[in-house]
Parts: C-alpha cells; structure tokens; sequence
C-alpha cells in the first residue's frame, strides 16, 4: 500500500516523534508527513529538532486541535490526506482522575471529528490507524494475559475514554468501510517522554536526589515496550494488517512497579554515581495508592507474531539502560520541560518535594 499524504496526529508527543523520525529514516516510506499537535503540555517541538531539515520536503507542522472539526476538515482538503495515524490523546490516568473532561473531549470527540474528516475523503483514502492501550481491557489477576476477544473493563476515566474511542473506530470500520487497523499497546518508555510517567519520573529525580514516590506497596504489574518497537510493530501493522482488525503489542516484560524504581536506582547509581555518595534506593518513598490502581496489565501479542512475524527487539533491561542514557545525554531537555505546568502538576500529585 503506497500512501502519499500520511496525517500523524499528536506527533509532538512521545510515542508520535519516536514514530515520525522512524518512519521517514527507518522505513521505506516515500510520501509526506503532515504532523498535527496542538501542543498541550506534552507536545514538544524539540522532539523533532532537525527533521524539518533533513526532510524539507516530506514533512510539515500544522499546529491543530483535533476538537476542532472544520480545521480538520481544512487540513483533510488542502493536504489531500490519505490515511491517519492517530496518537493524539490526553493519556494520563492521574489527570484523568483529577480533571477527566479534557479526556472526554480530546479522545473521544476528537477521535469522532478524524472520523468524520476520513469519511469525507471518500475513496481516495486508504487507511486510519488508531492507537489505543491495555488499559481498555481493566485488571488481571495473577495470571492469564490480554488478547484482543478480552471484553473491555475500563477501570479510569483515561481508559474508558480510549476504549470509547476505539469503539468509534470499528464502528466506522463496519458501518461505513472505512479502512481501520487498532492497535492496543502495554505501557511504553524511552526517548522523550514526558516526566509525569513513572520511568523518566523515577529517573530524573534520581538524578536530583529527589524522592521516588511509589504508589501503594509497588507490587502493581505492568508489560513494558520500547517506543522503538513499538513504531516498528505499529508500521507493520499500517502496512501489512487486515483491515477492520485489532492487534496487540506487548513487550515480554511484566514488572511490578518496585522492581522497575530498584534497577533504575542501581542503574543510574552505575552510569551516574552521586556526588556525595549513597545508594538511590535510599529515596524511595511509598504514596497512598491511586484510586481504582488497576493490579496487573499483561499482553498477548501471538496475533501480531503470527500473523505478522513481529516480535519486540528490545528486552526491558536493554531498552532501560538506553532509556536512561537518553536522558543522561539530554539533561537540558528535561530542565526546559520541566517547569511550569509540570511543577505544579507534581506539587498537586504527590505533594510539596524537599530539594
């Protein structure tokens, strides 16, 4: 399938700028990017430092709100868009608990308007990816793994907004043909992402010598993914998966969430020794649990395998010990994002945090 006009949605974030940059130097995908954010305070620009320059002519920046529908229909139009891969979304089960209407209008009336915007282009587009997370799936018990025939249970606003969305999307795949893949991932890490998350939060403020704040008695378990492979799994999907269908992308890495906080203590005592001495694991600090903290994520990606041939690249530890390189190597990233928003969202979570 050659798509020539390729609309990513919330490129600026984590899992969309990891996605772009693959998809123009890693892939043989030859048409143009037309990147859409509306930067929020995860949308970073900086994320695609120097790929305007070294792809002039294949991609391009709209800032655009995917809540506004006649702009989408403007983009759809002047662009000649093609096929959408579609991230944006407020993705954050802390602030979905605290300020869930943003959740309701971005992931799913937003996922609506691209919809309908996809829908008027009628035959000449050829494809709608839509990523979306385990979470739809609610909380497993000490065994068993998601697959894609596991009923929805979303347990957060956050994941029952994307399990809305999603059900928009096979709507629109079976009332109306529209071309849709779907995608459900496990939890992601790696370059640039937004330090509210657990990992770049546990790594910074080790750095800092900040407190580790770890919800309830840690033992929640999550199946990790590399955002490398992630992009990897969601290309082949666009170009190889059956239409209509869902597919699952998993890591191989279930970990409680301790054991993560006690090797990226260990690692950045390794690769970045604290001045004055001392063990990170020194400042990990346990929080009252978040409400309705689902136990246990873990994903079943035979499907994919299968059908697909796709298996991760990276195991966690691998994937851990580039991610915190990363952000050695980029500690003026971190200072520039972290101010602001962020600060005060830190304070209202987990409290005033000595220096």
């Amino acid at each position: 399938m050659d798509i020539e006009n390729l609309l990513v949605t919330g490129g600026c974030g984590f899992i969309g700028s990891n996605f772009i940059r693959h998809l123009l130097a890693k892939t043989g995908f030859r048409g143009r990017i037309i990147n859409a954010d509306s930067l929020t305070y995860a949308g970073n620009p900086e994320n695609l430092s120097g790929v305007k320059d070294e792809f002039p002519e294949r991609y391009l920046f709209r800032k655009a709100d995917i809540c506004d529908a006649p702009l989408l229909q403007e983009l759809f139009a002047e662009y000649r868009i093609d096929a959408v891969c579609h991230f944006a979304a407020e993705s954050h089960v802390d602030r979905s608990i605290k300020r869930p209407d943003s959740f309701i209008q971005t992931n799913i009336i937003g996922t609506f308007n691209l919809l309908e915007a996809a829908r008027a282009r009628g035959e000449g587009f050829r494809l709608f990816h839509h990523i979306s997370t385990d979470e739809v799936y609610g909380s497993l018990g000490p065994e068993g793994h998601f697959t894609e025939e596991t009923p929805y249970r979303p347990n957060s606003p956050y994941s029952a907004s994307k399990a809305s969305s999603d059900h928009l999307v096979r709507a629109y795949h079976e009332t109306y043909g529209l071309p849709t893949t779907l995608s459900n991932c496990s939890n992601n890490y790696g370059p640039c992402q937004f330090p509210e998350k657990l990992i770049p939060l546990m790594i910074l403020n080790a750095l800092e010598g900040k407190p580790l704040p770890v919800y309830g008695d840690g033992r929640n378990v999550r199946d990790w993914l590399y955002v490398t492979d992630h992009c990897e799994a969601i290309w082949t999907i666009m170009m190889e998966g059956r239409r209509g269908e869902t597919y699952n992308i998993g890591g191989q890495a279930e970990m409680e969430n301790i054991a993560i906080v006690e090797m990226i203590c260990d690692l950045v005592d390794e690769l970045a020794p604290a001045a004055a001495g001392g063990f990170r694991r020194r400042l990990i600090t346990y929080v009252p649990d978040r409400p309705g903290h689902d136990r246990r994520y873990a994903i079943d990606f035979s499907k994919l395998h299968g059908e697909l041939g796709w298996s991760p690249g990276e195991s966690f530890a691998s994937g851990l010990r580039k991610t915190i390189r990363w952000y050695l190597a980029n500690r003026a990233w971190s200072d520039r994002i972290r101010s602001g928003e962020y600060q005060s969202w830190i304070r209202e979570q987990y409290g005033e945090q000595p220096d």
